[in-house]
């Protein structure tokens, strides 16, 4: 028997949430507005498939292009080709800017 090449495979440690974590995702990640050339990261929220991006796009880091219904058009490059996606906002973190901090 071959083995499977679907869309989830070795997505065992990726798409897998703490034991705390799971259940309903915080009302503020679904409602949340991004702007036009935002940036946010996207991180799949495993329990919801719904608008989910194929696993070599987690942890990277996008720029918000547009919006079609409740998704949101992200840009993002990989090495030197740039591609454009459709996410829906569980999937999208907002890019906190981090302050200098002096000392450490």
């Amino acid at each position: 028997m071959p083995k499977s090449k679907g869309y989830r495979s070795k997505t065992r440690k990726v798409l897998k949430k703490a034991s705390r974590k799971r259940g309903m995702i915080p009302l503020g990640r679904l409602l949340r507005e991004y702007k036009l050339g935002e940036k946010a990261t996207i991180i799949i929220e495993p329990s919801i498939h719904k608008g989910m991006p194929h696993k070599r796009y987690h942890g990277r880091v996008c720029v918000i292009s547009g919006k079609r219904g409740s998704s949101y058009l992200v840009k993002l490059n990989i090495g030197s080709e740039e591609r454009s996606l459709f996410v829906r906002p569980e999937h999208l973190r907002p890019i906190e800017a981090l302050g200098h901090v002096e000392g450490n």
